[in-house]
């Protein structure tokens, strides 16, 4: 991670840790780097969720990109994994996605994709933070400045390309979105029923301050409580830029990012599309996950926390579906990024190929107790070194036994993160708390 880029771009609360100041210097570089040496003018599109915060930044990066030369398309209010594919299939040379993902409204981010869809390289983000350090560059003059260009055609292609993924219709199917009053609100909808499926919305009436607010992936109950309600056949909880999805089984009960690699892993087996006979999680996934897949002659490879780290080994080791227990899932024959209605799709279809319901798909998949924690502190670094703490991690492993416990810096909040695995909730729990209050020692709290 850099000083000011983690694993999913530069977050923080708006115009505090991430200004509109900033926004403008980052569309300033990215205009200059991208028109060096070219004869047309820089291609970049943007796209920005729901947050009131949004528009600011979305006219701030515009304008530094446009003072430098490039032209600026604009999709509006749209998903990360829209902009993702818009950058690839249209030649652009970087997308742009301004959110904070599942954070509360008063933060937000600016995530970097390069030509590919990819998360940008790190080198690049490196000079990026030079340039906001005391960079300087000069201005476009004349005809040479740069101009914005309405882009929502880029948006309906997107759309279109996810309708054209699933085989088969979706008639019949009674089904929940939970679009967290962000990104999904429109284009989740316009998807299902345009695939025959009835929809059971919330989360749908996003007013500048309400994304993620007890909405969406982070809040699974609401969706859960909806399915139940109405009896639908599932639902799915989308995060405020639709790059993960949380589902709901007919029960009312979460199947989370773990639980979809699972029968996702098992179906892309049978049909012969797992490449490589495995799939790539991170070392947050529950270990369940691991031994049940293993049942199945499925390998698990795992990595950092961070759908960058996946995406990078899945492409390293040929794998074709890989993810996070968080809802980021990422089926790279389709695209380069998590994408939560692309997953809410292949979830559906899943279902209606078997024949069977969701909790029926997700039966062999043996979940291990887990216990977590986030701590607000004020350096990771420190706390993670400090020898209380390190003893701390040996002790809370001795109560968990055959389980195991992980503590680890966030890479977009100023937070530490714990989690403990076990054979029960009280094993567990235990272990957290050993670790909560080594975290509060070493922060003097």
């Amino acid at each position: 991670m850099g000083k000011y880029f983690g694993t999913d771009g530069f977050r923080g609360r708006a115009n505090e840790s991430l200004t509109a100041v900033q926004a403008f210097q980052i569309g300033r570089f990215l205009g200059a780097y991208y028109s060096r040496g070219k004869q047309n003018r820089a291609r970049i599109v943007v796209g920005k969720d729901t947050r009131l915060s949004s528009y600011m930044f979305e006219y701030a990066f515009t304008a530094g990109a446009t003072a430098s030369g490039a032209d600026v398309y604009l999709l509006h209010v749209t998903t990360t994994p829209s902009v993702s594919y818009v950058a690839r299939t249209d030649g652009f040379d970087c997308g742009v996605m301004i959110s904070a993902s599942h954070n509360p409204y008063t933060d937000n981010g600016i995530k970097l994709l390069n030509g590919m869809g990819e998360k940008m390289e790190e080198e690049l983000l490196a000079l990026v933070e030079d340039y906001l350090d005391g960079g300087v560059l000069p201005f476009a003059t004349g005809e040479k400045i740069g101009r914005t260009v309405d882009y929502v055609a880029g948006r309906n292609r997107y759309l279109a390309y996810l309708l054209s993924v699933p085989r088969s219709s979706f008639r019949g199917l009674r089904v929940g979105l939970d679009c967290a009053n962000g990104s999904a609100w429109a284009i989740s909808k316009a998807v299902f029923d345009a695939l025959g499926a009835q929809v059971y919305l919330t989360g749908a009436s996003p007013d500048g301050t309400n994304i993620n607010e007890n909405c969406g992936s982070t809040h699974p109950e609401r969706l859960c409580r909806l399915v139940a309600e109405h009896s639908l056949d599932m639902g799915f909880a989308f995060d405020g830029d639709a790059d993960r999805c949380i589902c709901a089984d007919e029960r009312g009960e979460v199947v989370d990012g773990d639980g979809v690699l699972y029968l996702c892993a098992k179906r892309m087996r049978d049909k012969g599309e797992l490449d490589g006979g495995g799939i790539v999680a991170t070392v947050m996934s529950n270990y369940g996950l691991v031994r049940s897949l293993e049942k199945e002659n499925v390998a698990v490879r795992l990595t950092e926390v961070g759908d960058k780290f996946v995406y990078e080994e899945m492409v390293k080791s040929g794998f074709l579906l890989g993810g996070e227990q968080s809802g980021h899932v990422i089926f790279r024959k389709y695209a380069t990024t998590g994408d939560g209605i692309l997953t809410a799709l292949m979830v559906a279809e899943t279902v209606l190929e078997s024949k069977c319901t969701l909790s029926c798909l997700t039966r062999g998949y043996g979940k291990l107790c887990q216990r977590s924690a986030n701590v607000r502190v004020t350096d990771k670094k420190s706390v993670l070194a400090n020898a209380g703490v390190l003893a701390a991690v040996a002790k809370a492993e001795e109560v968990t036994a055959e389980g195991r416990v992980l503590l680890r810096a966030s890479g977009t909040e100023p937070v530490v993160r714990i989690l403990a695995e076990g054979e029960s909730s009280l094993v567990c729990e235990a272990a957290v708390q050993i670790l909560v209050q080594a975290v509060f020692a070493a922060e003097g709290k």
